[in-house]
């Protein structure tokens, strides 16, 4: 059975880490919490850890991971660009329950799946999940659940689901929100023709708090009739 450690314990702290680096190093999978919910984590440039990854999850090539971040630099490195709204977002937004999706740094020699050249990255709200991406770089990370299953909020219900297909389990209680992040396309504001941003998914972040940010950059809800470019 693969291992659980507990990172809230002082003295299991170091040993987890070093054990999930050592893991992610081989191009195995791990198994940590985030703000949201917990994530199963590969190496975001192996390309046998990502199909790893996804093979555990029961998904195909056509559903490729996020990636998380330490930091708006490592999202500068892999991103094509940065437009100014992103800026905003990422600075009322992160660390947090947002993902963006960009056209990814086309210079990158990574395999995430079907990306159609775009990357999904997001900076966690978490302590020790920061930790780790500060050691191991950008990581591929999906919720810690076989498909078409609730995501796990504590460390239990991933290790029900993943079993031995994940190396080690990161065990740091149950996550603060439990609620997915909110995914966002923002590939439109990059080039000539810009395109308002559209909502994936929607989580943590609500529509609310985007409009507050990007105003009528922000495509209209198609739920809600009333919600409208101008009047």
């Amino acid at each position: 059975m693969s291992p659980v450690l507990d990172c809230r314990d002082a003295d299991q702290l170091l040993p987890a880490l070093r054990r999930a680096r050592q893991a992610i190093g081989r191009g195995e999978l791990i198994v940590m919490p985030t703000d949201t919910v917990y994530g199963v984590a590969a190496d975001a440039f192996s390309a046998a850890a990502v199909a790893r990854l996804l093979a555990a999850k029961g998904r195909g090539r056509q559903s490729p991971p996020p990636v998380l971040v330490s930091g708006p630099a490592t999202m500068r490195a892999l991103v094509a660009e940065v437009p100014a709204e992103v800026d905003r977002l990422v600075e009322r937004f992160w660390p947090g329950g947002l993902t963006i999706v960009l056209p990814a740094q086309p210079s990158l020699t990574w395999d995430l799946g079907e990306t159609h050249g775009t990357v999904a990255v997001r900076m966690p709200d978490d302590r020790f999940a920061l930790e780790l991406l500060e050691e191991c770089g950008p990581l591929a990370v999906s919720s810690a659940n076989k498909t078409g299953r609730p995501a796990a909020l504590q460390v239990d219900a991933a290790v029900d689901m993943l079993g031995d297909s994940v190396a080690v389990y990161l065990d740091g209680g149950l996550v603060s929100t439990g609620v997915s992040s909110t995914i966002v396309d923002a590939t439109g504001l990059v080039g000539d023709e810009r395109r308002p941003v559209a909502v994936l998914r929607e989580g943590a972040v609500s529509r609310a708090e985007l409009r507050e940010v990007l105003g009528d950059l922000l495509e209209p809800d198609p739920a809600d009739p009333d919600e409208d470019d101008d009047a």
